[in-house]
């Protein structure tokens, strides 16, 4: 017996148990809405997500080609059509997620209008997406299952009994749009009381995996910005310590953490480490900083020091009062960030690369999995890059190495429309879309995410819909490239009050107030002409 079944069956029981009282409720309508609303709380979806991003990560520890992958959204209803059109092309929502991008939330969310990527949002805006987000899925879980109710009652009132079996069987196996979110809690706002509060409410939201990065809360930059400021790796791990204890006190024991090292790009911090002995975290934090030999009787006063071996080493502090590290150590601290974090309760790893090039992130990853075996990454395929000319650049270099003849080719002009049909443009491309998998095979990539693509989208489609309606195709420029696309290629906001629940609604109002309800779906709804 199937749950939709049961749930007939035992809303019956309940319903005889009332006797008269009850006589105006179907127990079918009941288990129609059980079944549309399968998550009732924030736990609940937070909880299925965690199993499903564990069992996940396990698969991909055994076939690191089954990585995951997901599009950064910034409203519900975003994320949702991503959602439906997953299932539309490929059939199953499996090793898709969303992800919940920081830097969308600030540009897009904020009261304050656009901000930049400096955690200067307000921080309730980023669980109040997440619980929006799962809101629009939820619904389109409810459209889906409605629309199946609805043929499955038009094929038991024409009698055909194997199409109502078929489409009973489709409801029964109905796959949910709820998938895993991974969500940005930048540096976790503020100290780590802060991160633990703000944590619990995107865990009560839904999210089943949590973001943060090592840079200073309050001087918080775009990872492909200038100007970060990381923190000691004591400080990073107690906001660690904090997501996790926020995970462990709602039960969501196997929540994900997700560590995110800026060193690559920040050559700054705002403080020294504490060094308790020699070679200890904190001394291995400060070792990487620029420093001059002094003598005692030439320092000043206002000085700081740090005595090693003997010998009496000033860091260099800027105006600013910060204190930079010696060029070139970026990748040493970003190996040590890694293990440390992987040491200490983190699940997950990010690089913030400056380029997306696979032997550069593989080379991190082959030294963290000397020390953790199993390391794994989330690695952000992002806007930021100039993808063309990147993967330009690299075929260039590759021919040069093979000794192949590249004179038809100006390296500092490759992005010009002249190269498009060139034989270097083709090897570029096909290096693009292999990408992910390339790095996943070699470089320890669990999860590919793009930040903010639906950014742009929305941008670039509304730009080529205003270059035509307001010049001279007027209506045609929506009618060709906007309504005859989705009516040609199956979309399902061609009929937007389905989309936003009028049939759902009729059939609620059927069942709450039977033949007498007023239903808009009636012969006069001008949605009737896209059936």
């Amino acid at each position: 017996m199937t749950a939709y079944q049961e749930n007939i069956d035992a809303v019956a029981a309940l319903k005889a148990d009332h006797g008269s009282r009850w006589d105006a409720i179907d127990p079918e309508y009941v288990a129609r809405m059980r079944a549309q609303n399968r998550f009732r709380t924030g736990l609940e979806i937070a909880q299925y997500t965690a199993d499903i991003m564990r069992r996940d990560m396990a698969e991909y520890d055994a076939d690191p080609s089954v990585y995951t992958q997901s599009l950064g959204v910034w409203h519900g209803f975003i994320g949702q059509q991503k959602l439906i059109s997953i299932k539309k092309h490929l059939k199953t929502t499996n090793k898709r997620y969303l992800y919940l991008s920081g830097w969308m939330v600030a540009a897009l969310r904020s009261e304050f209008g656009p901000l930049p990527d400096q955690s200067m949002h307000e921080k309730t805006a980023v669980p109040a997406l997440i619980e929006e987000l799962y809101t629009f899925l939820r619904q389109a879980d409810a459209r889906e299952l409605d629309l199946l109710f609805t043929r499955l009652d038009e094929a038991r009132a024409a009698g055909d009994e194997t199409a109502a079996e078929f489409i009973q069987s489709q409801i029964d196996s109905h796959q949910t749009h709820v998938v895993p979110i991974i969500a940005d809690i930048d540096a976790g706002f503020g100290n780590p009381e802060a991160t633990y509060l703000l944590a619990k409410k995107m865990i009560e939201a839904g999210a089943c995996a949590i973001q943060i990065e090592n840079q200073v809360s309050d001087e918080k930059q775009c990872g492909h910005q200038d100007g970060k400021v990381t923190v000691p790796h004591e400080d990073f791990l107690a906001k660690i310590n904090a997501v996790r204890y926020a995970f462990l006190e709602l039960g969501i024991d196997n929540g994900i953490i997700v560590a995110r090292t800026d060193s690559l790009g920040a050559g700054l911090t705002q403080k020294l480490a504490v060094s308790r002995e020699p070679g200890d975290l904190g001394d291995r934090y400060n070792s990487y900083l620029d420093v001059e030999e002094v003598a005692e009787a030439a320092l000043s006063d206002g000085d700081v020091v740090i005595r090693r071996e003997g010998r009496l080493l000033r860091p260099r502090r800027l105006a600013s009062n910060l204190y930079q590290f010696r060029p070139g150590t970026g990748e040493d601290r970003v190996v040590l960030d890694c293990i440390t974090a992987l040491r200490h309760g983190a699940d997950l790893l990010w690089i913030e690369t400056e380029k997306p090039h696979v032997e550069q992130i593989a080379g991190m990853v082959e030294r963290i999995r000397a020390e953790v075996p199993d390391a794994k990454l989330v690695y952000n395929n992002s806007p930021s890059f100039n993808w063309t000319l990147n993967f330009r650049q690299q075929a260039f270099d590759r021919m040069v190495e093979e000794g192949r003849d590249v004179s038809a080719y100006d390296r500092s002009n490759l992005m010009s429309v002249d190269y498009d049909d060139t034989e270097l443009a083709r090897l570029a491309d096909e290096k693009i879309r292999s990408f992910q998998r390339d790095a996943s095979a070699r470089a320890g990539v669990f999860h590919h995410l793009i930040t903010l693509p639906t950014y742009h989208t929305a941008a670039l489609s509304t730009d080529d819909l205003t270059r035509g309606y307001f010049a001279d195709e007027g209506m045609l420029a929506y009618v060709r490239g906007v309504q005859r696309r989705e009516i040609r290629e199956g979309i399902a906001t061609v009929k937007h009050q389905n989309m936003a629940g009028s049939d759902i609604g009729d059939n609620h109002k059927e069942y709450f107030a039977g033949e007498a309800a007023l239903k808009a779906g009636g012969k006069d709804n001008t949605m009737n002409q896209f059936a």
